[in-house]
């Protein structure tokens, strides 16, 4: 990831509609699920974190991320 901010900075665009906190990268809250991607210090990577009421709410929002960070993913 070579603008690992401006990446984050385009989830928050795409995602304006909830309450996002950026305290520790970007964290972005709905009713049923949630997500937070920050930058690594040490690596040229973003760590993702999706957590939802439901695994196929999970899945399809992971799907939705993973389409706009592109690259590789590790789960």
């Amino acid at each position: 990831m070579e603008d690992k901010e401006a990446m984050m900075e385009q989830l928050a665009q795409k995602y304006a509609d909830a309450a996002i906190d950026y305290l520790d990268g970007v964290t972005v809250p709905y009713d049923d699920w949630w997500f937070n991607c920050r930058p690594s210090n040490t690596e040229p990577l973003l760590r993702l974190n999706v957590e939802a009421e439901n695994e196929k709410t999970r899945d399809k929002k992971f799907d939705e991320l993973k389409a706009i960070l592109g690259g590789p993913v590790d789960h």
